[in-house]
């Protein structure tokens, strides 16, 4: 299922598909929704000290209903991420833009929606008096403006990759323009190609983001629901935010934020794929964590 609608990719890395493109549609309402994961609901930051501070989140859990209608441009944070900065800790500048990496998938890329969670993200941003931009060495896409200001159309989201394919590109060449934010989504492909040992390999990912980018902040998200392996979902997801905390606490500047909770299968366009509503949803949480770390 997800070969067709992920747009699977060959051991070689190379993607199939193109930029905005609508995903496949499911046939029939969406079944076996995704629950909730145990543990998922709080959000981890560093803190001076090398401390893990927690920060209790609200939201309901990932029922299949509710939401915002498709098409809505809203964006929605339930779910929450980031935690309490590190007030000794900033990524970003003071003058020019703060670089944001999006690391990931098909998802990451914005299928079903061009420019993916990117637009969104980059207009709340905006909204808020923030400068940031985009980097990354795939495909450009999504709109050339957003309210009325030219949108960075880069990322490092590739169609159909797994958490180990996406770490082949760490640090290169992902990080050949040194972000100072790193949004990570990884891992619904592994749900469906070979979920087992999935969480040792975000494990690594994680260890090898932190080591080629110290100086930026690392936030690792839960995936999103995929009601196709809604099992291997929940007991991947549940094992994310104690990998956060125990790197936070060893020194690194990484933070979780939970895509999962209160996402509902009404906005997975295909089963798999967000459609904007979803999107704009993705982007409250991303926004939700780094807000405190743009200037």
């Amino acid at each position: 299922m997800v070969g067709s609608l992920a747009c699977s990719s060959d051991p070689s890395g190379s993607t199939e598909g193109t930029g905005g493109s609508g995903a496949a549609s499911s046939s029939g309402a969406l079944t076996g929704g995704a629950s909730t994961t145990s543990g998922a609901g709080g959000a981890t930051g560093t803190a001076s000290g090398g401390q893990a501070t927690t920060g209790a989140t609200t939201g309901s859990s990932g029922q299949g209903t509710g939401g915002d209608p498709a098409g809505s441009t809203s964006s929605v944070g339930s779910g929450g991420g980031g935690g309490s900065p590190d007030p000794g800790f900033q990524p970003c500048p003071e003058t020019g833009p703060c670089k944001i990496l999006p690391l990931g998938d098909s998802i990451t890329f914005g299928l079903g929606f061009d420019g993916g969670y990117r637009v969104e993200l980059f207009r709340l941003a905006r909204e808020d008096g923030h400068e940031i931009t985009f980097t990354g060495t795939q495909q450009m896409n999504g709109p050339t403006m957003v309210d009325g200001a030219p949108f960075p159309r880069n990322h490092e989201g590739i169609s159909g990759q797994t958490i180990q394919q996406i770490a082949n590109r760490v640090p290169t060449p992902a990080l050949g323009e040194m972000p100072h934010i790193v949004l990570l989504h990884a891992g619904t492909n592994d749900m469906y190609q070979s979920p087992n040992g999935a969480p040792m390999r975000l494990g690594a990912l994680l260890d090898e983001l932190i080591a080629e980018a110290p100086d930026a902040l690392i936030v690792v998200s839960n995936i999103i629901p995929f009601p196709g392996a809604a099992a291997a979902v929940n007991t991947f997801n549940a094992t994310i935010p104690a990998m956060v905390e125990e790197r936070a606490a060893a020194g690194a500047h990484i933070v979780f934020a939970d895509q999962f909770t209160g996402f509902p299968t009404s906005e997975l366009g295909d089963g798999v794929h967000p459609n904007q509503a979803g999107y704009a949803r993705m982007a409250g949480v991303w926004y939700d964590a780094i807000d405190d770390y743009l200037r």
